[in-house]
Formats: C-alpha cells, structure tokens, sequence
C-alpha cells in the first residue's frame, strides 16, 4: 500500500508528527520533493527534532529512508543532520539516495541570497536555502544529477560550461566574487565520497518494493497553498507540493497511491510572503502563537515568528481537493483551550460579493474574510484519550469544520506526543 500525507494550507501544520506515527507501519518512507528549506518538528522518546532533509521514518531501524529523485539534495546538510540525530542516541537510519536526485551547488544558496537581496522590499520571503536556483537550473537543463558526480572528465567539462554564465550574472548583476572551477570540482568531490555509499537505483528499489507489497509512505514538504501551479503564485515553493507530485518524486505509477492523507491546522499558520485572508496581528496573534505547537509557532528551518491567523475553510477545503484527499488529520487542537469564542473564516468578500471558492491571486489580494463564531471549551484538553471525551464545544468545532472542508477528519492530534492521537468514530 501506498498512503502520501501532504498539507492542506501554507505549510507547518504538523506533517512531521504524523508521518512519524504512520511510520511505524511502514517499510519504506520516501521525500519526494522539496529541500531543506522546510522542518518537519517530531518528539518522541529520544526528544524533540527539526528535521529538513531526512526522511520522518529516520527514527524506525526498520524502515528504508529514501531521499526521491524530485527531492533538492543538499549533500552536507543531509549528512549534518544525520550525524546530529545519531549524537543524540538515534541508531543510524537506513539510507537510500536516488542516483537520479539532483544537487544543490553551493552557487544556489549564494543565488538565492543575492536574488533576496537585490529585490528587497519586493522579495519572497525565501528561506535562502538555494531552492529556487535550484529548480530553475533543473528545468533549464543545467542542474547536476547525483549520478555525474563518479565521472569526473565528464563533471569537469560540464561545470566549466556551467559557471560561464553564472559569472556573467555575480560580475555584471549582483557585483560578487566570480566562482572558480577548481573549488567547485574539489567541493563535489567531498560531496561524492560523502553520498557514494548511499546512492542506489531508486527506480528498481520502489519496483520491488511495491511488487512484494511493501508499505511505502511518501513525505511531502509545505502545503497545497505553496504549489508553483495550484497556489498562491507567485508566492510559493518552487516544487509541487501535492500527493500528484508524489509518483513523480519517488518513481512509482500514480495509480499506486491508494491514500491521501492530508494534514489541517486547527487554526492557520504562515511563514514567508502572500495572501493570508485569516491573519491575525498584534496581542491576538502573539497569544495564538504562544500557545500553538510547542513551544510556540516560529519556523522549524528559519526559526522566524510564523504569521497567525484564525482556520481557513476556504482555503483548506480548496487545499484538500487539490490534494485528491481520501482523509484529514486535524492537528494542534490542544493550542484553541484557552479561548472563551473561536471565530473561523467560512467565506471571502471579494469586490463586495461574498464566495466560498478560491480565487486566483490577484482575486485573493482581494479578499475580506467572512467570520463565524463559536463556542470554546476553554479546558486543558491534553491527555484526553478518546474523542468522545473531548468537550462538547471542541468535538462541535471539529465536526464544523470537516463539513466546510468536505473532508472526512479521521484523526484529531490534541498534543505533541506521538500518543497524542485521538481517532475519530472509530
């Protein structure tokens, strides 16, 4: 069986803590897209951890982690990252990196910084990971799969090539230090020893492993809302960020995706730029955001205040169809206990005319929300073991919402725990 999880909004709705427990049952986990541009947060018994590159399932000994050919592959961070979970107790996981998965070149992080800065008031919030550049240089047919790095002639001569233009662009354009052939040659040689171990035919590994039934897990990074085509273009990622996407990324026939498990925020949350119609400012969102997560709701890659804002119907329910999701896992309801009422956006006002449909951008920039009220339960809901001993008030506010997303919610997340998992008329 093949199940995605995938978010429904912006990003940071809790992917991490989920695909952790889902993992458990799996054989294979694979990221299928996206870099290190975004945290997926798990706490489990060997403590809390962001992690950006590593596969969710790197806690389980039993499972394949496997880093798919859509992924943006920072080779020393992903070894960075292993080595700290392994300083902290974590057996080291079991590794596969798709000989097809291409390379994030120190030139991308420069780029994107540069780009950031050159734009200024009108940047894009980039995290400054080197995404972007990334996938421009992918699709323009320049980027460098991870496969080239063991043909060193062939390597040499294409990054020669390669850094022609590039230097044109720091020398002319962004007035920096040109790049220099050698020490991009010698960088990708420590990037190919580090890597060479772990590199397989990805392809041939998920054949077999769907032939003998395995149970594979697909990870997707940031939310329907950050898709380059079914977003909030142009302020989004620059990877497809829906279950579609999936096949792609870790190489396995669409059809194999029999569930979709799409991740909502009990309430909304943003890091980076574009239209957010439900954000909340001042105490209200400090008191939102002191509250949500744990420990509060500041960006697990950039560590930056994540913008706050009360549930979005509109736009979950528009990010679950895109998403195909066959269920939705409610999370972080835990964080709403301390509010006497609980307003949610049920509609935009666009240009005085009121819709439960999402617009395109520019229609979106436009957008009022449409508030309605409900009750809070105003309890500690934490420990809670069974939905059905929730407070009266949260159990109504959980089924208002899976009517106004369309969505069947299966599971309500109602602390950070993995135990933290209440299953839904079960």
């Amino acid at each position: 069986m093949v199940k995605a999880i995938v978010g429904a909004n912006w990003g940071d709705e809790g992917k991490g803590k989920i695909t952790d427990m889902f993992a458990a049952q799996s054989d294979v986990v694979v990221r299928f897209q996206g870099g290190a541009n975004a945290g997926h947060t798990i706490i489990n018994h060997y403590g809390k951890f962001a992690l950006h590159l590593l596969p969710s399932g790197s806690f389980h000994s039993h499972i394949t982690n496997v880093i798919g050919n859509g992924v943006a592959l920072n080779i020393p961070a992903l070894f960075k990252e292993m080595q700290e979970i392994i300083d902290r107790g974590v057996p080291a996981p079991k590794l596969l990196v798709s000989d097809r998965a291409q390379i994030i070149m120190p030139y991308h992080v420069l780029f994107d910084q540069y780009e950031e800065e050159r734009l200024s008031s009108h940047s894009f919030g980039s995290t400054k990971s080197g995404i972007a550049p990334f996938y421009s240089d992918k699709y323009a047919k320049v980027g460098f799969q991870v496969c080239e790095l063991f043909d060193e002639k062939a390597l040499r001569e294409k990054l020669e090539r390669v850094i022609v233009p590039k230097n044109i662009l720091l020398e002319h354009l962004y007035h920096k230090p040109l790049l220099d052939v050698d020490e991009l040659f010698d960088q990708l040689m420590q990037y190919r020893d580090m890597v060479a171990p772990y590199v397989g035919n990805l392809h041939e590994f998920m054949q077999k492993a769907l032939k003998e039934n395995k149970n594979i897990l697909l990870e997707g990074q940031l939310g329907a809302l950050k898709d380059p085509d079914w977003g909030i273009y142009p302020m989004v990622t620059s990877s497809n960020s829906i279950a579609g996407y999936g096949a792609v990324g870790a190489g396995i026939p669409p059809y194999a995706i029999t569930d979709i498990c799409t991740v909502v925020k009990a309430y909304s949350s943003a890091v980076g730029g574009g239209a957010f119609v439900s954000e909340i400012f001042g105490d209200e969102a400090d008191k939102l955001r002191n509250h949500g997560g744990d420990g509060g709701e500041y960006g697990a890659t950039t560590g930056r205040p994540r913008r706050m804002g009360w549930f979005d119907c509109v736009a979950s329910r528009y990010g679950c169809k895109v998403q195909g999701t066959t269920q939705a896992v409610l999370t972080v309801l835990d964080a709403l206990s301390y509010l006497e009422e609980i307003p949610l956006c049920v509609a935009y006002e666009i240009d005085g005319k009121v819709t439960k449909e999402f617009p395109t951008t520019p229609m979106l920039e436009k957008a009022k929300p449409v508030l309605e009220v409900l009750p809070g339960w105003h309890e500690d809901i934490r420990g809670v073991k069974r939905f059905e001993d929730l407070p009266e008030n949260a159990k109504t506010y959980v089924k208002f919402i899976e009517r106004a997303i369309d969505t069947p919610i299966t599971m309500v997340s109602n602390g950070p725990g993995r135990d933290d998992i209440l299953i839904v008329n079960e």
